[in-house]
């Protein structure tokens, strides 16, 4: 990234923590500013966030790992990582009319990691998002190895969580990502 375009990530990144302080209650932007200008590989995958329509913002501090954790927070799934399917294994598998790419590759391309459940969950205690939209999250093991993938979207004042083929695409589904700083 040029300087520039690193300015000016980081402006509109302090102006989002700004707007949304009931997202990190306590926590203070220049210390974040701090572990990002020591952490430029971090700033570039917020860059590939925030390229892709994810808005990323801070959600919370690990104080063990000494880690700020960013989430994707744009009301609806990220324009720029909709229409894939779960992961390459599910991309190779389909015969006709594949999806451009996969959401666990992306996320690997941006540095980046799908939200798990249980993340997913957290994300909407903050406020609501994916209600016209949903997004892939992180698939145990067992669920993938039968086909399956998991997403989750926001209706009728609840989160809920569903199984697709992995294979499947849609134009309203897409992933949402977290990074630690």
């Amino acid at each position: 990234m040029s300087l520039e375009q690193r300015e000016e990530l980081l402006q509109v990144l302090k102006v989002r923590f700004e707007k949304n302080m009931n997202r990190h209650e306590g926590l203070e932007w220049s210390d974040i500013q701090a572990k990002l200008d020591a952490n430029t590989e971090k700033l570039w995958s917020l860059h590939e966030m925030e390229k892709t329509g994810g808005e990323p913002d801070v959600v919370g501090y690990d104080e063990a790992r000494g880690e700020y954790i960013f989430y994707d927070c744009s009301k609806e799934s990220p324009k720029g990582r909709r229409s894939v399917c779960y992961d390459r294994e599910a991309l190779e598998s389909r015969k006709k009319h594949k999806p451009e790419n996969n959401a666990m590759d992306m996320a690997t391309a941006m540095g980046i990691e799908l939200l798990t459940e249980e993340q997913y969950r957290a994300l909407q205690r903050l406020d609501n998002f994916d209600m016209k939209t949903s997004s892939w999250i992180q698939t145990p093991s067992d669920i993938r190895e039968r086909g399956g993938a998991l997403f989750c979207d926001y209706r009728y004042g609840h989160v809920f969580v569903y199984h697709n083929g992995a294979e499947s695409y849609y134009g309203a589904r897409g992933f949402r990502g977290s990074l630690r700083v």
